[in-house]
């Protein structure tokens, strides 16, 4: 299954099934309120800024990051882990703002895990040329909990594989306010996000903002 699914359907939102555990929900964000998250992210990183964290394997990543909430993800040469401060600065984690934590129940409500109450928020964003590698969210403590991904800015194809990295992934095009949950017996599958290719938006400009909700304790 390598075709890039949903990439000519209208942009009217609908929740789509992909599996068991896997929820599209295209055109889950307004304009409006796509506004308002940009306006947030800019808010934490001007507490936080973004920044290329470098594997334990000594590679720098080509996604530029940062977090708020309780917990932030990092990784360097001593793993990957959940921490509460910003190793840059040593202090905790900006608050996620509260219409962060609203989309993220919201959404995840929407795809059938309703009580999801998110402690982390992963903050990526995407110039041309960047990519994520197929990977695995295996960090938190309670794999009973879904993650949340939104979309914002240029459009990217996510990629969504098995439960082990071989094999050639499924290839979703997400645009700008789709959001993919997923979670259950899908939690630990392997995504990625293709090379981004050069573009240019009129919320976000010439990248691609991704937001990452996690229980991640």
């Amino acid at each position: 299954m390598t075709q890039d699914l949903f990439a000519t359907l209208p942009r009217t939102p609908s929740a789509i099934a992909i599996e068991e555990g896997v929820s599209l929900l295209q055109a889950f964000i307004d304009e409006a309120e796509a506004g308002a998250l940009m306006q947030a992210i800019h808010g934490v990183l001007q507490q936080a800024p973004l920044r290329h964290m470098q594997t334990p394997g000594g590679y720098r990543m080509s996604v530029a990051m940062s977090n708020c909430g309780e917990l932030g993800w990092v990784t360097d040469r001593s793993g990957y882990r959940y921490q509460g401060s910003d190793p840059v600065s040593g202090q905790a984690w900006p608050a996620m703002p509260e219409v962060f934590r609203a989309l993220a129940v919201r959404a995840a409500a929407a795809a059938g895990f309703a009580g999801f109450m998110p402690d982390a928020c992963l903050i990526n964003r995407y110039e041309a040329g960047a990519r994520m590698a197929l990977h695995q969210d295996k960090d938190e403590q309670d794999m009973r909990q879904p993650i949340v991904s939104v979309s914002l800015g240029l459009p990217a194809t996510f990629l969504f594989g098995g439960m082990q990295r071989a094999g050639r992934p499924l290839r979703m095009r997400l645009e700008s306010g789709d959001v993919v949950v997923w979670g259950g017996p899908a939690r630990l599958r392997f995504h990625g996000v293709d090379t981004l290719a050069d573009g240019e938006h009129p919320l976000s400009g010439r990248c691609r903002f991704n937001l990452t909700f996690r229980r991640a304790r």
